[in-house]
């Protein structure tokens, strides 16, 4: 781990995204699954990228380790993880070296690389081999570097800010960072798997003996831990669905207890909404940031500034941030979004209806929590409320989100007031019309491939159905 409190360049951390997923169904015999696969491209980045730092003024510090030779751009070639690592090649230490070398740089470098690279005007000391690649440009100092006793290059790239100047701050990159490399780390960064021991016999040297690789699940959660690994303000916590990361580092008690509690509510959302296809290879990640700046300086361009925790699909993680006034409140909202993600899974990553996705997220937010909550003068009129149903059960989610914010709450609120009825009052209903409506509803979602309004139809049977789930949804919410 680097020893980040020592260096000029490692100051605060920015940690690193996971790697987007695109979800495939696969059917074995009667049962089906959900199969993750990545661009390679993006999977190669994430494992070379060791960190990202930023300073006070804006001058971010990147640093990988270029230990296996970079993927060719190509945005339509995906992997599973398995299958990618066990392909992965290593970049000897000989022959073609130097073109492996830039090839994988450039994949990581803001700016175009130089043909030839830059020597230092003298050794640097426990450094092997230093190339400066940052060609013409000054803004940014970088370079790929071989440090002694070391089996693989790494490239560090300090992007600088408008009035640094560049000769000077190459000096400053060249004594304090590579000048101190052997004191800044304790030893060369591990990898987390021996990839050339398990590598397939296509991409492994017949001298190898091959390693069983780890399956997709926990190499998701070595992926995870990988994105904060030399943070040394970040923690992982576990537990056999979940991985937690923070840097809440004054909150370590309720870190604990949000691990437990995600636990406890995976398997509560299990029994309340049945999952339409196996997913019990799934591991969930939730990343949680100490305060809102950084967790609205991670989220930048995700268009999700207002919230205060959300589930990322194509990320594959649930992110929030630790609010001043303590837990309390960010236990009930990552509840609402841990929904999100469970039902992802549950459904196959397909988008389920608003109604349903939304109102069962605030549902599980306090299930003991029965009241409107829409303001000390709303007085609900069921009647009137009635009538916003059927529209309301065939939104999408352009239409759920619009209007003003009084009407954006109305909507949460029936569309919550649905799930609490399914929950507390539809088993009452004479021959339990809807004893089946949620497990028809998530069927139907993965048998269209995720057309809403199609397994909302299917889940209510008949329109006759609608109009009586609506009859009886009136006559609990009067009778309570």
């Amino acid at each position: 781990m680097l020893l980040v409190a020592a260096s000029l360049f490692f100051t605060t951390p920015a940690p690193l995204a996971m790697p987007q997923a695109t979800a495939y169904l696969v059917t074995q015999g009667d049962a089906q699954r959900i199969e993750d696969r990545f661009n390679i491209l993006d999977l190669w980045t994430s494992k070379a990228v060791l960190g990202r730092w930023i300073d006070d003024d804006g001058r971010r510090f990147t640093l990988a380790k270029l230990d296996t030779i970079a993927p060719k751009l190509d945005l339509e070639k995906t992997k599973t993880r398995g299958t990618y690592y066990a392909e992965t090649v290593h970049i000897p230490a000989k022959d073609k070296v130097k073109t492996m070398l830039f090839e994988a740089a450039e994949k990581i470098v803001p700016f175009e690389m130089p043909e030839e690279p830059v020597r230092p005007h003298q050794d640097i000391r426990g450094m092997k081999e230093v190339w400066y690649v940052q060609g013409t440009n000054t803004f940014a100092v970088s370079a790929l570097f071989l440090p002694k006793k070391a089996s693989a290059w790494y490239l560090a790239t300090w992007e600088l800010i408008e009035d640094d100047e560049f000769e000077y701050s190459r000096e400053l990159f060249e004594e304090e960072f590579l000048g101190k490399w052997s004191k800044l780390v304790k030893s060369e960064i591990p990898s987390e798997i021996d990839f050339a021991s398990a590598q397939s016999e296509e991409g492994r040297t017949a001298t190898k003996r091959k390693v069983e690789l780890p399956n997709e699940k926990e190499l998701l959660r070595i992926d995870a831990k990988h994105s904060i690994t030399n943070y040394s303000n970040w923690n992982a916590t576990d537990s056999d669905e979940f991985v937690v990361l923070d840097d809440a580092v004054f909150s370590r008690g309720f870190i604990v207890t949000l691990t437990n509690d995600l636990k406890r509510m995976r398997a509560r959302y299990a029994e309340v909404v049945p999952a339409a296809v196996d997913c019990t290879n799934v591991l969930a990640v939730a990343r949680i940031y100490s305060n809102r700046d950084e967790y609205l300086d991670a989220i930048e361009g995700d268009d999700m500034e207002w919230s205060a925790a959300y589930w990322s699909p194509a990320r594959r993680e649930l992110v929030a941030y630790l609010p001043e006034e303590g837990g309390g409140r960010l236990l009930e909202t990552i509840r609402h979004e841990a929904f999100h993600q469970y039902l992802s899974y549950a459904g196959a990553m397909l988008t389920a209806s608003a109604w349903f996705n939304e109102g069962y997220a605030q549902y599980f937010e306090n299930e003991e929590n029965a009241s409107w909550e829409m303001g000390e003068t709303f007085m609900p009129n069921y009647e009137e409320l009635a009538e916003l149903l059927p529209s309301l059960m065939m939104m999408d989610y352009e239409a759920f989100y619009s209007g003003d914010e009084f009407a954006r709450r109305l909507k949460y609120r029936l569309a919550w007031s649905m799930a609490y009825f399914i929950e507390n009052g539809a088993e009452k209903v004479r021959f339990q019309p809807f004893k089946n409506l949620k497990r028809d509803y998530m069927a139907a979602l993965v048998k269209s491939r995720g057309d809403m309004q199609y397994a909302t139809a299917a889940a209510f049977g008949t329109p006759e159905r609608i109009n009586l789930f609506i009859l009886e949804w009136k006559k609990f919410w009067k009778n309570r």
